[in-house]
């Protein structure tokens, strides 16, 4: 895995995501404090507001900008992207009033919606081997592990020496040396999508997405990932602050907890992955979400608060467990489900609609934990999370091959489809109808 960072155009871009992650992480520990001095026990109503606006920035903006991104010198527009998010998170340490961080969040999110989709599709340019753009795919998962577990840890170790203002700071200087690192390379000249419309490639990576089932199964596994995120991200600041009167820094140690179940669990799958099915594995996991969620409800309820600390510091990292089950596999989902022209487009649609189901996640944790008790708070979330479980084990037949031969009569033999298989009968790893409805499966 790690010999790809032998490639010195992808190792500066993938320390470039490291250290951006990180800068984001520490935000998002500073933003949950900065809504709880703005608002006090209405910080999860401002955190979950602020992210809601963020998901609909992801879900409006990024499969638009997969659709532009050709259009563009990639090391320009990255560059400057990575430029006004640093501007923006500058300016977040001076609000004084809550418009003003919705505000900033929404032009900060916009230019990660604009980001990360362009980001994602130079690397299999950069990377055109198979093997090589998997292990690619496996590093980025890693790295926003790492970024879970030790941006929380220097988190509350600045919180303690500086304030929490400060990690702004952080997340400034992480963009601008994203920004140099990209600077610091030349990136493959945009691939041609000869006269396809930006707008109808758009529409495309989502109808790729849509009509696939695993992807189908793989979007309400996203639900039941974001129903169990939301409470940690949105009403963790709540329970640790208000309901346990606890210090910022015990704040940064339980988003640690959470980050170190995700990186134990991102450490052991890939020997799981070898003997055990995807879907199995990532079922499983998504399972183990409401389980954690009713029992931290029933744990607000029963235990006293000596007893609640180191519960939710194991519920969080059992969450944690549970979202790397689901997460780490996905990107193999995606690889297998369109061909390397329309894969992209496939992972901006991803990115699309798994930030949907954040965005009916988010507000309901803010929202909800602001005027109903937290218990019924994580109950409400837990059924969210149950229903995209079951959903995904509906979408998602089990068997689901991932190789299927078939046969295309009704195209030329230079089509890039074909090319890339060296004949009209060959085996691709996506679901045929999901790319082309109007080709039979020909499969004997």
């Amino acid at each position: 895995m790690i010999s790809v960072l032998a490639n010195r155009t992808y190792r500066h871009l993938f320390f470039a995501q490291v250290i951006a992650l990180f800068g984001t992480g520490l935000m998002t520990v500073a933003l949950a404090l900065l809504a709880y001095d703005l608002a006090g026990d209405n910080a999860g109503a401002v955190l979950g507001t602020a992210l809601a606006i963020k998901m609909i920035v992801y879900v409006f903006l990024s499969p638009v900008a997969a659709g532009f991104a050709g259009r563009f010198p990639r090391r320009t527009f990255l560059v400057i992207l990575d430029l006004v998010r640093a501007g923006t998170a500058l300016a977040l340490p001076f609000v004084d009033a809550v418009w003003q961080v919705y505000v900033l969040i929404a032009l900060l999110q916009s230019a990660s919606a604009a980001f990360t989709p362009t980001f994602q599709a130079t690397i299999p340019d950069i990377l055109p081997d198979e093997e090589d753009y998997t292990s690619a795919l496996s590093l980025s998962r890693m790295a926003y592990d790492l970024e879970n577990l030790l941006s929380p840890m220097i988190a509350a170790l600045l919180i303690g020496l500086v304030g929490f203002q400060w990690l702004f700071g952080g997340t400034v200087a992480g963009f601008l040396v994203s920004a140099a690192l990209v600077l610091s390379v030349a990136l493959p000249g945009v691939r041609s999508s000869g006269t396809e419309a930006p707008f109808r490639r758009t529409l495309k990576g989502l109808a790729i997405y849509l009509k696939t089932p695993r992807l189908k199964g793989l979007l309400a596994l996203n639900l039941a990932v974001a129903a169990s995120g939301a409470t940690v991200i949105v009403n963790g600041v709540v329970v640790v602050k208000s309901v346990l009167g606890l210090s910022d820094t015990d704040l940064a140690l339980s988003m640690a907890a959470y980050g170190a179940g995700s990186m134990l669990t991102a450490m052991l799958l890939p020997g799981v992955l070898r003997a055990r099915p995807d879907r199995t594995i990532m079922l499983a996991g998504a399972a183990l979400l409401p389980l954690c969620l009713l029992v931290f409800s029933a744990a607000m309820i029963l235990l006293p608060r000596s007893a609640l600390w180191p519960m939710v510091l194991a519920i969080w990292f059992f969450m944690g467990a549970g979202m790397s089950a689901v997460l780490v596999p996905s990107g193999r989902l995606l690889k297998t489900s369109a061909h390397s022209d329309d894969r992209p487009l496939v992972f901006a649609a991803q990115f699309a609609l798994s930030h949907g189901c954040w965005l009916i996640a988010y507000p309901l944790a803010g929202w909800m934990g602001s005027t109903a008790p937290l218990p019924a708070t994580s109950a409400t979330l837990a059924v969210l999370a149950i229903a995209g479980v079951l959903a995904a084990g509906r979408f998602w037949p089990q068997g689901d091959r991932k190789i299927l031969e078939h046969e295309h009569p009704d195209l030329p033999p230079d089509h890039p489809h074909l090319a890339e298989a060296h004949g009209k009968r060959h085996a691709h790893a996506f679901v045929i109808d999901s790319l082309h409805p109007s080709w039979p499966d020909r499969r004997p």
